[in-house]
């Protein structure tokens, strides 16, 4: 009789965050790749879902939840799991139908996942309903799940002061770029509709008033075009503010991983400028590809991105900059630093790591 881990995929239909939707897909797929004998996986998905069958090649069995993922934010932090809950459990994601279970004798777990704690750090940016649901799920976590798991220690020393009671539950295993990301073949055609020319830098993450301050240091620069990854709500007003041109910056929204990686293509830099406890999605994709990566001085990205990256203070990110682009050479040696940096990460080490989590458990 086989085993089986029943992965959660919430945001098959109602995608609500597109970094921690693509990785619940990358996770389950790899946890389907790397199975062990005897060892299959199921998707939990909400009522509203389209069949898992079609998004997740190998599933062995969909396992449909009573309510679409707007029910599910709202009864699963209340404890009631609607008849999923049980047996071996994995969300790539913080939600989850935490409930008490009988680990020892019923052999049943629970491991979820926190890619990001912004909404602890930075409440001001979420809706009070988001707060609320994310907050119940993390108490619900604190006394029923069996792991969780973070992407750096940076991470989980930031989730251990703020939910002191998983001292001791959390485990440190890193996303990843997209299985198989590269340059696609259209590349010089996606960037043609997306309005994005050769040589452009690339700034992603952060707040508002940091985009305007590095648009601001741009301006003054006879540079190519900026193209803005993960923009802030109010990227109008930084562009406004920073004083720089508007043909200057483009602002494509939301882009598939085959579009960045386009959009990657004509990078001669990115700029990594959250200094948050999220795991740095956009500067693990370039250095994957070999672009240079420039970052904010945060714990998350010492650790990430380690001597892959040109980490600097935020006022000093532009002299950063200015040293990584002075010389063709130096250009190709932070390009190179950042491809062996990038061949660090993997869903399918993901993967082998969170079957030996619960195996562990």
């Amino acid at each position: 009789m086989a085993t089986v881990l029943r992965v959660v995929l919430d945001q098959l239909t109602d995608v609500v965050d597109a970094d921690s939707a693509e990785a619940s897909l990358e996770v389950a797929r790899a946890l389907i790749e790397t199975a062990p004998a005897r060892c299959e996986v199921a998707a939990v998905v909400p009522s509203d879902a389209v069949d898992a069958a079609s998004a997740l090649s190998g599933v062995a069995q969909t396992i449909r939840a009573p309510f679409p993922r707007t029910g599910l934010m709202a009864s699963w932090p209340m404890g009631i799991s609607g008849g999923v809950a049980g047996g071996l459990l994995h969300a790539p994601t913080l939600l989850a139908p935490l409930v008490k279970h009988d680990r020892a004798h019923d052999n049943e777990q629970t491991v979820v996942t926190v890619w990001d704690l912004a909404v602890w750090d930075m409440p001001a940016l979420f809706p009070r309903a988001t707060l609320l649901a994310h907050r119940a799920l993390l108490k619900r976590a604190e006394k029923h799940a069996d792991a969780v798991v973070v992407p750096a220690h940076a991470t989980a020393h930031r989730l251990a002061e703020i939910a002191p009671k998983l001292s001791g539950r959390i485990r440190v295993i890193p996303g990843a770029a997209p299985a198989d990301f590269r340059v696609p073949t259209d590349a010089v055609g996606r960037r043609r509709e997306l309005g994005v020319p050769d040589r452009v830098a690339v700034v992603a993450g952060g707040t508002e008033e940091q985009l305007r301050a590095v648009l601001a240091s741009i301006a003054g620069e006879q540079t190519s075009s900026v193209v803005v990854f993960d923009e802030p709500a109010e990227v109008a007003s930084a562009i406004a503010g920073a004083g720089i041109d508007h043909d200057r910056v483009i602002v494509p929204g939301r882009l598939d991983a085959a579009d960045r990686a386009a959009v990657l293509d004509a990078a001669v830099l990115l700029i990594a400028l959250s200094d948050g406890s999220g795991f740095p999605w956009r500067a693990v994709e370039a250095m994957v590809l070999g672009v240079p990566v420039v970052a904010c001085d945060s714990p998350v990205h010492h650790e990430v991105l380690l001597d892959g990256a040109r980490i600097a203070p935020f006022d000093e990110l532009r002299d950063a900059a200015g040293e990584v682009l002075s010389s063709p050479e130096e250009l190709h040696r932070w390009a190179v630093r950042a491809g062996d940096r990038g061949r660090a990460f993997s869903w399918r080490d993901h993967a082998e790591r969170v079957w030996a989590l619960h195996a562990e458990l």
